[in-house]
């Protein structure tokens, strides 16, 4: 059993583009509590955090940026050719991530924990883990998606991948091997067949959330008795939220069945309906511990603050059970310019620079298009790694 008295712990490990942050995103849709623990490494030498003066007293002053934080590629340069430097830089961190992972999983109401870790082999995590799983997708692909995602040349691609202890290292290690090389519907069969067989008392996907509040005035006469109602969309549900997607966007968003189904390694979605009907949707996403809702629609005819009452309010209750410190909404359109209803909700306009707290910057940043509104709400106070 894991070092956690209660949880199932599974470490989640591959090398870079390999997959597995889709993989983790995937056990989270099943269910599972998830970490990464190199984004919470990340965190550990922002500004203020913990590890931030022992990295510049270690590395110098010269990786300060103009905002007073470390500027990550200038470490990541630095330690990616010193083997002695990343050693020095793992010292640091390492213990911080440790402390912050521990403080994550002891408060996670979940039974199945994922931790994500690049070096979960290499480090004592590993023996803190139930079960072993390895991302794995050939170097080929690999080098693909870091030219065509990240806009590496193909030397630095190949660079990035042999500077990693070798992937077939990993393979021979792992409990479950989840190959990363065909479609997002093959990856997802994998994943849930891994978990039912993997998970103590999995039985397939967790079962769908369902609120219900009283009809709203806007709704027309022919929607009878009439309720809003949410819920978790799943792949299953992958045709019908490209077509509602589609319909609600008038055509701006055309997605189809599998540029959902593409999308749920990246982020979750939360369905209105009404009457049996579909009439709105939430994309969004937790992720470093920041909710983005980045896909809002709704149909024309309802009243949209009660509609945006109950959607919202989901997301927040879901990022919750995912420890979610900070809610990041960008609307679009008209919901763009509802002031007064976001305001009832708790949300006030932002930019990135506003928002304090570099994890939030990061997140804002990230996902942020030119014209964009960001609202914000903070939704914990309880930080981890925050400043001491």
């Amino acid at each position: 059993m894991s070092n956690w008295h209660g949880k199932f712990v599974i470490g989640l490990t591959g090398n870079i583009a390999t997959g597995k942050s889709v993989v983790r995103r995937m056990l989270e849709h099943l269910g599972a509590y998830t970490i990464d623990a190199d984004a919470l490494t990340h965190r550990a030498y922002a500004k203020g955090a913990p590890g931030y003066q022992p990295v510049i007293d270690k590395f110098g002053k010269w990786l300060i940026n103009k905002d007073g934080e470390i500027d990550r590629a200038k470490l990541g340069n630095l330690v990616f050719s010193d083997s002695e430097a990343m050693n020095e830089l793992e010292t640091i961190v390492h213990p911080l991530v440790k402390q912050a992972t521990d403080m994550l999983i002891q408060r996670a109401s979940q039974k199945v924990v994922v931790i994500e870790a690049i070096k979960l082999l290499e480090s004592d995590l590993r023996k803190a883990c139930d079960s072993v799983w390895v991302a794995n997708a050939p170097e080929e692909l690999q080098s693909q998606r870091l030219v065509s995602k990240r806009g590496f040349s193909h030397d630095r691609a190949l660079e990035m991948i042999h500077a990693q202890s070798a992937q077939s290292s990993k393979v021979a290690l792992a409990n479950i091997v989840v190959t990363n090389a065909g479609s997002f519907e093959d990856l997802w069969l994998q994943v849930t067949e891994a978990w039912k067989k993997t998970v103590p008392g999995a039985g397939g996907e967790t079962t769908e959330t369902s609120i219900t509040i009283p009809k709203p005035d806007a709704a027309p006469a022919s929607s009878g008795a009439g309720e809003f109602t949410v819920k978790r969309g799943k792949p299953k549900s992958s045709a019908a939220i490209a077509e509602s997607i589609t319909r609600l966007s008038k055509g701006k968003r055309k997605m189809s069945a599998d540029d959902v189904m593409a999308s749920f390694g990246d982020k979750a979605y939360m369905l209105l309906n009404l009457d049996g009907k579909m009439v709105g949707l939430a994309g969004w996403q937790v992720e470093n511990l920041v909710t983005r809702t980045t896909d809002i629609f709704l149909e024309e005819h309802i009243n949209p603050q009660k509609a945006l009452d109950i959607l919202i309010k989901e997301v927040e209750r879901a990022s919750g059970e995912l420890q979610s410190e900070a809610s990041l909404i960008f609307p679009i359109g008209e919901l763009a310019q509802q002031n007064a209803l976001w305001k009832q909700l708790g949300y006030e306009k932002q930019t990135p620079e506003t928002l304090g707290v570099q994890a939030w910057q990061d997140a804002a940043n990230e996902a942020m298009s030119s014209g964009d509104i960001l609202l914000f709400k903070q939704l914990r106070q309880d930080r981890v790694l925050r400043p001491i």
